[in-house]
């Protein structure tokens, strides 16, 4: 607020300062309430104890993702192009079928490639086929 003459009023300054003090103490008390915040350390502490839980859970979402999503894109696919039931039976196999892979990569049982695997060995071989 400001009186005529453009001068902030007094009585807005004292009104912010009191409010600043109340939040700056309710703050304060949720703190002390809380615990120092152990509510937010509790998830990290739970999967440190268990990274077998952590593990499964992780896999477990990569497999019904990977099917969730193949069978919508599928679901999409035949409501689009009236191709039913042929592009969600497709694409639900496509899903399984990556979301298996990505479960075979989380645990370790298979190997990311990157680039052709024959093109690889064969340069390191010293094998150039012709060049």
């Amino acid at each position: 607020m400001s009186d005529r003459d453009g001068a902030p009023d007094p009585s807005t300054s004292a009104r912010d300062t009191e409010l600043s003090g109340r939040l700056r103490d309710l703050g304060r008390r949720l703190r002390e309430r809380r615990g120092d915040d152990r509510a937010d350390a509790a998830p990290k502490e739970v999967a440190s104890r268990n990274p077998g839980v952590a593990m499964a859970l992780r896999v477990a979402s990569d497999l019904v993702g990977g099917v969730i999503v193949g069978a919508a894109l599928g679901w999409g696919f035949d409501r689009l192009f009236d191709t039913s039931p042929w592009g969600l039976i497709v694409l639900f196999l496509f899903g399984f079928g990556a979301g298996l892979r990505n479960v075979m990569k989380s645990t370790g049982l298979s190997r990311s490639t990157t680039g052709g695997a024959d093109g690889d060995r064969d340069v390191k071989q010293g094998n150039t086929r012709g060049h």
